[in-house]
C-alpha cells in the first residue's frame, strides 16, 4: 500500500513566510538603507529563523534580488493595448507609480547598491536587470509581430526608464503623465 503524499496548498505557509520576509526587507531598506541590516535582522522582523532564509534564498543578495524581481513583476505587468505607443505609455505610467510609491525609492536604491556587494551582488543585480529587460523585450516583440517599428530594449531603458529613475533618485521633480508620455513620444518620434 502506498503512502499518501500530503496535499500542498498553494499560497499556504510558505507563501505567507515569503511575503513576510519580502516585507521585512522592504521595510529595513526604507528605514536603514542597504548594507545596514543582516539576514538576522530580516529574520527577526519577519518572525522566522535565520536558517529559513538561508535555506530558501542562500544569501542576503539573492533574497534582495528576489524582492526586487517580485516587485517588478507585481507592480509593472506588461500592458497589451494593441499598439506600441499605448503599451509604452501604460508601462511608463506603471513604472512611475511603482518608483514613486512608498517603497519605490528604497527598491531603486537596492538595485543600485547590489553592484557594490561583490560577485553575488553583481549576479543579483544582473538578475534584476535581466527581468526588466525580459519584460520590455516581450512588449517590443509583440509590437514587431503586429508590424510596428520598435526600438530595442536598451533604447527604452535609455530614453524612457533612465530619465524617470534619475528624477526619482535625485528628487528632480514629479513624474507626471505628460512627462512620461513625452518620454515615450520622443523615443518613438510620435
Amino acid at each position: 500500500m502506498s503512502e499518501r503524499q500530503p496535499a500542498r496548498r498553494p499560497g499556504g505557509r510558505s507563501a505567507r513566510v515569503g511575503a513576510e520576509v519580502h516585507q521585512a526587507v522592504t521595510d529595513l531598506i526604507s528605514e536603514r538603507g542597504y548594507g545596514n541590516f543582516t539576514v538576522g535582522d530580516v529574520a527577526a522582523r519577519a518572525g522566522v529563523a535565520d536558517s529559513s532564509i538561508y535555506r530558501r534564498w542562500g544569501s542576503l543578495e539573492t533574497l534582495l534580488a528576489d524582492v526586487a524581481i517580485t516587485r517588478l513583476n507585481a507592480q509593472s505587468p506588461m500592458p497589451d493595448t494593441g499598439s506600441l505607443t499605448g503599451d509604452l505609455r501604460t508601462y511608463a505610467a506603471q513604472v512611475a507609480r511603482e518608483i514613486t510609491g512608498p517603497d519605490g525609492l528604497a527598491l531603486l536604491r537596492l538595485a543600485i547598491a547590489l553592484s557594490d556587494t561583490g560577485d553575488q551582488g553583481l549576479r543579483a543585480r544582473g538578475d534584476v536587470l535581466a527581468e526588466r529587460g525580459r519584460q520590455l523585450q516581450s512588449m517590443l516583440d509583440r509590437a514587431a509581430e503586429r508590424g510596428e517599428p520598435a526600438p530595442d530594449a536598451l533604447g527604452v531603458l535609455d530614453h524612457v526608464m533612465a530619465p524617470m529613475y534619475i528624477r526619482v533618485l535625485f528628487g528632480l521633480g514629479p513624474l507626471t503623465p505628460d512627462y512620461t508620455d513625452g518620454l515615450v513620444d520622443r523615443l518613438l518620434k510620435v
